[in-house]
């Protein structure tokens, strides 16, 4: 008979974990692409030449050398926060309305669907009737875009909920804005959240064309400013910096939305569940 054998457990694996390599790989990919498309497959005279990554990188350098690219950054974000902030202010309370009132979805939801999908930038010319040249237009512009995302998100958090909550507070004898405030705003946070979310990435997308109509500053206006000197390689930074500010942006709004659901996560676990 033989002895038994002890078989000790294989040593656990200590490989370094690069989790941004996979990106880095990515992005440079995508500037040589961007490189040969604009360097090497086009003639030597052509206009293209001027929107390759030797030329671009410098003039972000040159535009923020300049003091031009920071102010007209801070103008566009300012922008953009004021038209969200309108989309949010509009969009929460309608979604609610909607969303806990039946009859007022029937009666509006044929005229919000006809809204929805005209696109935002077809009001301009009534935006600028409206409101002239100068800040409204661009703010009327980006709540208009911002606030379908916003309502609708925030009225399906609503029919969500689950009708159980809501009978065990009314059996408690919790007035409306008792269920308003303790139990469905808390149960659509995270809708509401995606909503604002999405609205943000709309807003964006919005905004550059909407400081196109009369506005002096902007990265929508720089665009046209380059434009008109024939600074093809000016345009292209603004654009890169747009693409570049609209990534961060998206970050800080997911991972901000992340972490205060963690915080609202933990501050309900350990909230006592007696009186």
């Amino acid at each position: 008979m033989s002895a038994p054998t002890s078989t000790a457990p294989a040593p656990a694996r200590t490989g370094v974990r690069l989790p941004f390599v996979p990106q880095a790989v990515a992005i440079v990919i995508a500037v040589a692409l961007w490189w040969l498309v604009t360097t090497v497959l086009v003639a030597p005279d052509s206009l293209v030449r001027d929107f390759a990554p030797q030329y671009v990188f410098p003039a972000i350098v040159d535009l923020f050398a300049r003091g031009v690219l920071l102010p007209d950054t801070l103008a566009s974000l300012w922008r953009l926060l004021v038209g969200l902030l309108i989309a949010a202010t509009l969009g929460i309370p309608l979604g609610l309305l909607i969303g806990l009132n039946p009859l007022v979805e029937r009666a509006t939801m044929p005229v919000m669907q006809f809204l929805r999908m005209i696109s935002p930038l077809s009001w301009a010319p009534i935006a600028v009737a409206l409101f002239g040249i100068g800040h409204q237009p661009v703010f009327f512009l980006i709540a208009a875009a911002a606030i379908w995302p916003i309502v609708i998100n925030t009225a399906a958090g609503v029919h969500g909920i689950d009708q159980g909550y809501l009978m065990v507070a009314r059996s408690f004898g919790a007035t409306r804005l008792e269920i308003l405030t303790t139990v469905v705003l808390p149960a659509i946070r995270a809708q509401v959240q995606t909503g604002l979310r999405v609205g943000l990435g709309i807003a964006w997308v919005v905004l550059v064309p909407a400081e196109m109509l009369g506005v002096r500053s902007g990265l929508g206006y720089q665009i046209l400013n380059a434009r008109d000197q024939l600074s093809y390689d000016q345009v292209m930074a603004v654009i890169v910096v747009i693409g570049f500010l609209g990534f961060w942006l998206d970050w800080a709004a997911r991972h901000l939305l992340r972490e205060r659901r963690k915080a609202v996560s933990v501050e309900e676990a350990d909230r006592p569940l007696g009186p």
